[in-house]
């Protein structure tokens, strides 16, 4: 079987650099449209014919030197195209390069929209079956000073004459407002009447189809003794990875978890009892703790213990997978391991291919893109077309339990990012142990689910209590939480504040070498969701 975009109508979304262009994606999957994300400039290099394209938002200014100009032959693919805000002078600019202009007035935030209707013609499609005045979310600089030639109005707001415009022969339209984020409360019916009644997109795009095309692709490209192994830390996108590639190979996939002494309090067996007891798996799982630690010893600059932590990880894997290698060569009817199982998820994908080059480097980003270079294996990466959410419901359709697929995000150098300053096995006991309680506390709540992340962090410093009558210096413990779609921004989450004092007791009274219980309330940004 081929990959999605093969198998699914796709919409093709050319980014020109917009915040909200995975927005647009989003919106379109959770429609049951299968789309993807490429470089504005990538239409020449394309692999299919794509149902329909809609050109993103963008920074830029269309009549800069250096603007971004998507290739004519987009034009001339026979689909209907959609412009949202810098797509719509886009388009414009591409039919007479004299019509966009800066505003006299820049328009952010809400707006009203009137619609002006065309009866029974193709110009009317985009709005059909939504009010003639709607409230939509601008957020431009630039605007049409004249319509382009054979174009005609379809909507306007107070200050856009032009909010919204459309091709009189063509299904080519464009608007100057952004239909993908909430703000545009009918945002999601436009792009359905673009997707689906537009360009004729069959809602197909599910998990459970997607999980019985993916197994299928699995089967083919490993062929019948090709072995695969994988690198695993309990969390939900390896999980869902590794419980995808044993349901299409079997015991010939080889999950290892690596425990390097900054995982959770008693990850390391939890992770091991669920992939046996509940998935059926044969889990490998190596104690490097006192390797990766000794390492550590003494490093305070949160990039070096990065470095540190994913070069050891990388060391211990490559020695595990050549053991694993070494046992199967000894079966005759074994294949030999030529795969690296590696759940990149389509964030990670849309980045490595931006037309604006990588983002600066907030901190570094523990994975395993080292290993096959070291390791002369061929990536596979069943999960790399998936956003998060998708990613949590395919893991509900190949059987794996809620409460694991709705687990926080952990941090691939675990502890060693909560632990700040020096690592030392006094400081990960607290964090493990205060962590515990934490999510023990935010689960009996019955706020879990609506909190995207949270954990504990230890300080450096310490501060005066008083225990027992007694001055007691010990460590301040951080407590965060956080809510976020994307986790590009977050906000802190709001407990009440019976909770946070019964934690922070529980806490002081419960982890030895506590003193000091503190909430963070910075939210992402200026802060990040991590501590280090």
């Amino acid at each position: 079987m081929a990959a999605p975009k093969a198998a699914y109508d796709t919409v093709l979304i050319l980014d020109f650099g917009s915040q909200y262009t995975q927005l647009i994606a989003r919106k379109l999957r959770e429609l049951q449209v299968y789309c993807e994300i490429h470089p504005y400039n990538h239409v020449p290099k394309l692999e299919f014919t794509p149902i329909g394209v809609i050109f993103s938002g963008g920074p830029a200014s269309v009549y800069d030197e250096d603007a971004p100009h998507v290739d004519a032959s987009v034009f001339e693919l026979g689909v209907p195209i959609l412009g949202i805000c810098y797509g719509l002078q886009e388009m414009a600019w591409h039919y007479d390069n004299k019509n966009v202009a800066a505003g006299d007035k820049k328009e952010y935030g809400s707006a009203i929209l009137q619609v002006q209707r065309f009866k029974g013609q193709i110009t009317d499609e985009l709005f059909k079956d939504l009010d003639d005045s709607m409230k939509v979310w601008m957020s431009h600089g630039d605007k049409l000073a004249k319509l382009p030639s054979s174009f005609v109005t379809i909507a306007t707001t107070s200050n856009s004459p032009f909010a919204g415009i459309a091709h009189s022969e063509k299904p080519f339209y464009g608007i100057q407002f952004h239909p993908e984020v909430t703000h545009t409360p009918s945002g999601v019916q436009l792009l359905r009447n673009f997707a689906v009644n537009i360009c004729k997109a069959k809602p197909e795009w599910t998990m459970g189809s997607f999980k019985d095309i993916e197994v299928e692709r699995i089967r083919n490209l490993v062929g019948p003794k090709g072995q695969v192994i994988g690198a695993v830390s309990g969390g939900v996108d390896s999980t869902v990875a590794a419980k995808l590639m044993h349901e299409a190979i079997g015991s010939r996939f080889h999950p290892v978890l690596v425990d390097n002494g900054l995982l959770r309090l008693d990850e390391a067996s939890r992770v091991k009892e669920r992939f046996t007891r509940m998935m059926g798996m044969d889990l490998t799982v190596v104690d490097a703790s006192k390797r990766n630690l000794g390492r550590l010893a003494g490093v305070t600059d949160p990039e070096k213990k990065r470095k540190i932590i994913g070069n050891a990880f990388i060391e211990i894997f490559v020695e595990t997978a050549k053991e694993i290698e070494a046992d199967a060569a000894r079966n005759p009817d074994a294949g030999e391991i030529e795969w690296l199982l590696q759940g990149t998820l389509y964030p990670d994908v849309i980045e490595s291919v931006s037309f604006k080059g990588p983002s600066h480097t907030i901190k570094t980003h523990h994975n395993v893109g080292g290993l096959p270079e070291k390791m002369q294996l061929k990536l596979i990466e069943p999960l790399r077309e998936l956003f998060k959410d998708e990613v949590r419901k395919l893991g509900l359709e190949l059987g794996i339990d809620a409460e694991l697929v709705g687990r926080h995000p952990f941090p691939g150098p675990g502890l060693g990012v909560r632990v700040m300053g020096g690592v030392t096995e006094e400081k990960l006991q607290i964090a493990r142990h205060a962590d515990n309680i934490f999510i023990r506390e935010i689960r009996a709540a019955g706020i879990y689910n609506d909190i995207s992340q949270a954990y504990a962090a230890v300080g450096e410093e310490r501060a005066v209590g008083v225990m027992g009558d007694r001055r007691y210096y010990g460590r301040i413990l951080y407590l965060r939480a956080v809510q976020t779609v994307d986790f590009m921004t977050a906000t802190f989450y709001r407990f009440n504040w019976d909770f946070l004092d019964m934690v922070s007791t529980k806490i002081v009274n419960e982890v030895v070498g506590v003193s000091r219980v503190v909430y963070d309330t910075t939210s992402k940004p200026p802060g990040t969701i991590e501590m280090e």
